[in-house]
């Protein structure tokens, strides 16, 4: 593995924490820790960029958020997924999966064919 954080690209972070959320409530220590776990700690989501996209998340109506104790019996917001958030992330996913793929044609491509370089 690369020994590099990687910085997340724009509307990368929603659909990650979308995922994260797609498993049950979890407050914001607990989102964090599982992007970077199954990143493989090439994650990393600094508290700055997760709340500001948490309210943001809400704001849209794809996160409702209810207060609760965390595992260590601490006073913490827990944020789940709305249904509108569900569709959101569905969607998100299709999009992501299609971008890679499309990236990836192009990462291993090998020489251009003469056609395409007319083009």
């Amino acid at each position: 593995m690369v020994d590099t954080k990687l910085e997340f690209l724009r509307g990368t972070l929603d659909v990650l924490i979308l995922k994260a959320l797609v498993w049950g409530p979890l407050h914001g220590y607990a989102i964090t820790s599982l992007i970077r776990g199954h990143s493989d700690h090439a994650l990393l989501l600094e508290e700055g960029t997760l709340y500001p996209a948490l309210w943001r998340l809400q704001s849209k109506g794809l996160l409702a958020a209810d207060w609760g104790l965390s595992e260590n019996n601490r006073k913490a917001k827990f944020y789940r997924l709305t249904s509108e958030g569900r569709r959101q992330l569905h969607h998100e996913i299709k999009t992501w999966e299609a971008y890679a793929t499309a990236v990836a044609k192009v990462l291993s491509a090998k020489e251009p064919s003469l056609s395409e370089v007319a083009k």
